[in-house]
């Protein structure tokens, strides 16, 4: 689904040039401007207008500190770029990827109330940090995760959700998809690789979710990301994720204590 409706280039000599995108969502204020101008890019931002900077060999002594975004050649730039320019200008999260039964996309404020439905069984925090008490302080670490790693790396701990029969008719609020668990990739401090976790409500456990959700993000890890190798690290006494971790196809490469705490590491790499 597509929510960018144009693009407008605005060079600093030179008409404006507008672009259509076909099969957008968006209204027809869904717009994305790029220029090569830190004065005019200002005045955009002060419009509330979504702005990539568009950088040559002409513009480098300019200021551009002021803008999150910028590029080389905008003739190279593909769609779904763009489109993540825009999303992350409007709030709207990234779709990252779709499996048969389920929806992986970027966390929202929102979510957080579905966090806590499924946080209140005991069990989900046997080896899992629990929500804060305060459901505000919740949704303002939620909020600067998704303004500070999201936006940062493009990637990290999402939101899973799954499809009802009717997913592509979203008109029907009994059709929006369900908040099921959380899964992803993120930097573990003084490791260099990344490493997957993920979470499933328990009344959602135990049907596969958990390792056909994390077989895609593995994926997705490797191919989209780049990544040569992915770790997990998974209590012992947590059965049920070493299994879906050696479901995967990860390895045992060792253990190690983190805050006084015992895990098991487990690796996966890059097919060649």
């Amino acid at each position: 689904m597509y929510y960018l409706k144009k693009v407008v280039t605005c060079p600093a000599e030179g008409e404006c040039r507008e672009t259509v995108l076909q099969d957008a969502v968006g209204d027809e204020d869904a717009a994305l401007w790029i220029t090569d101008s830190s004065s005019r890019g200002r005045e955009l931002l002060e419009e509330g207008k979504a702005v990539l900077i568009w950088l040559h060999e002409g513009n480098r002594s300019q200021d551009f500190s002021a803008f999150r975004y910028a590029c080389d050649n905008p003739a190279e730039l593909d769609r779904d770029y763009l489109e993540g320019v825009y999303r992350r200008f409007r709030g709207i999260p990234w779709d990252i990827l779709e499996t048969d039964r389920c929806l992986v996309r970027e966390t929202t404020v929102a979510d957080v109330e579905e966090f806590y439905r499924i946080y209140k069984e005991p069990s989900i925090t046997d080896f899992m940090e629990p929500l804060y008490d305060d459901p505000q302080k919740e949704r303002t670490y939620a909020r600067d995760y998704i303004d500070k790693v999201y936006s940062f790396y493009g990637f990290g701990i999402w939101t899973v959700l799954a499809k009802t029969q009717n997913t592509q008719d979203m008109s029907d609020k009994e059709d929006v998809p369900e908040v099921i668990g959380r899964a992803g990739i993120c930097y573990r401090e003084g490791y260099e690789d990344p490493e997957i976790g993920f979470l499933i409500a328990v009344d959602k456990q135990g049907q596969g979710y958990a390792s056909e959700v994390c077989r895609a993000i593995m994926q997705y890890g490797h191919e989209e990301l780049g990544f040569e190798r992915i770790l997990a690290f998974v209590r012992p006494a947590n059965q049920a994720s070493l299994k879906v971790c050696e479901k995967l196809g990860m390895s045992r490469i060792g253990q190690t204590q983190l805050q006084e705490v015992d895990y098991v590491i487990l690796s996966h790499e890059k097919s060649s």
